[in-house]
């Protein structure tokens, strides 16, 4: 009779073992133990590991003798899509994708398969989450009618090797790596063994059989991939869907690519007819811009090798409380706070009894240093009611003695916001150094915040 054995596994590395530890004794990772069972039968033994594949016998090589094969990619037919994996889909490549529940992961890969198959190309997608009927309910409101679209209900891997290898496909979708299970291994689908063994072995089938394979992965309460962390190192792509059900923008970031640049953002759309490409994301998010309201800067980031325009807004309010309020949408709290203190010291500029809300436009996360300047600036405007024009754009970093510091790629900004018709742009004065102004651009370069505060108001 089957016995059922408690254990505790690491959700970064995998280790195994018997007792709750706080610390991981194979990778020394804190809090990452967590339970799980496996059921062995008495007669299991020695034989409770799994066999191991042999290896590929391969023969090494002189770096000088390995031929040079051209990379061919194959377009997705989402140009959004095609961007973020450098391109498009590279032969034999391992792709994972994560995100929240319901924010369009297997939507989008439906409808790449649909692409893929109407070029010609054999696209076989499995599912272990859903049955085959209620794929064609979900391509029926997608439109989707490709008769050499495959589909696969199936979570055993054993039994998807066997059906990837009759029918060869180019291009396949597992949906999700979660679900499936090695019927030899005891432990239960989704445990950090079987999410590792299987990853495993769907990587050995795509160098073998130079079939491209998109994983769906779960995500954690953390926003992280779920299973050990090994898996986004296993991969050769590691694909992130962010953005809330209730907006409208879904956006999709490389954290993780071999065959391309790393954080690269596709923006799309979510509509009754599927994933939508938005061909002009900055135009999107400034579409909705409150006219002449203070609090508000338009700030131009870089999202990869993709300039974008969006619109800070900042709200600051007599606080009625012993400790004031801070609270922060779209950018980074401690960095907020830090603004805050050179405002306050530097810039003369009482913030100690406002409550501040910080909110970024879109949905957008605002991670590079080059911000400071634009929250700043919203800051101010909001502290002094006074609004900044609606041509005008900031751009700079600010460090902790008010300075304002250069940033990167400046000419690229410059030349988007000059697209959709700013004529002013206030910029650190280092970059100056670099730059020509474009025709019909005011460029006003400033050295501290106390310089642009002077500018702007």
């Amino acid at each position: 009779m089957a016995k059922e054995k408690t254990f505790f596994a690491c959700t970064a590395c995998g280790f195994e073992t018997a007792k709750w530890t706080g610390k991981c004794p194979g990778c020394g990772a804190w809090n990452t133990m967590e339970e799980a069972t496996r059921f062995a039968t008495p007669s299991q033994g020695a034989k409770a590991s799994p066999k191991q594949r042999p290896g590929t016998g391969a023969a090494a090589m002189l770096l000088r003798d390995i031929p040079e094969d051209i990379t061919v990619r194959t377009s997705t037919g989402v140009s959004e899509l095609d961007r973020v994996l450098g391109g498009g889909i590279v032969e034999g490549a391992l792709m994972l994708i994560g995100g929240d529940p319901g924010v369009g992961k297997s939507t989008l890969l439906l409808q790449v398969c649909a692409n893929l198959a109407r070029e010609g190309k054999r696209v076989l997608y499995i599912s272990g989450e859903e049955s085959a009927k209620q794929i064609k309910l979900r391509a029926n409101r997608l439109g989707i009618r490709e008769e050499q679209l495959y589909v696969l209900a199936e979570n055993a891997l054993d039994a998807v090797e066997e059906k990837l290898g009759q029918l060869q496909p180019d291009v396949a979708v597992v949906d999700s790596v979660q679900t499936m299970y090695r019927p030899e291994m005891a432990s239960a689908p989704g445990s950090v063994s079987q999410v590792r063994e299987c990853t495993s072995l769907i990587m050995r089938i795509c160098k073998e059989t130079g079939t491209a394979i998109f994983l769906v992965g779960h995500v954690t309460k953390d926003g992280a991939i779920a299973g050990p962390r090994m898996l986004e190192h296993m991969v050769d792509v590691v694909l992130y869907f962010e953005g809330d059900k209730l907006q409208e923008f879904r956006l999709l970031r490389a954290v993780k690519n071999r065959f391309g640049s790393v954080n690269e953002l596709g923006v799309f759309q979510m509509t009754d007819k599927g994933m939508q490409v938005v061909l002009n994301p900055s135009e999107q998010l400034l579409s909705r811009r409150a006219k002449g309201a203070s609090g508000s800067v338009v700030f131009c980031g870089l999202e990869g090798s993709r300039p974008l325009l969006c619109d800070v807004q900042a709200l600051a309010s007599t606080s009625y409380f012993g400790t004031p309020r801070r609270t922060v949408g779209g950018a980074d709290a401690s960095r907020v706070a830090l603004l805050l203190a050179v405002l306050e010291k530097r810039a003369n500029q009482k913030t100690y009894n406002q409550d501040v809300y910080i909110n970024v436009a879109g949905g957008l996360e605002l991670s590079e240093p080059a911000a400071d300047l634009a929250l700043c600036m919203a800051v101010v405007s909001s502290l002094k009611d006074a609004p900044i024009g609606a041509e005008v754009a900031v751009m700079g970093e600010v460090g902790l003695a008010g300075e304002v510091r250069a940033i990167p790629q400046c000419d690229r900004r410059i030349a988007e916001c000059q697209r959709l018709g700013f004529t002013t742009i206030v910029l650190p004065r280092e970059n100056m150094k670099r730059l020509t102004a474009p025709e019909g651009v005011k460029l006003i370069c400033v050295d501290t915040v106390m310089q642009a505060i002077s500018v702007l108001f």
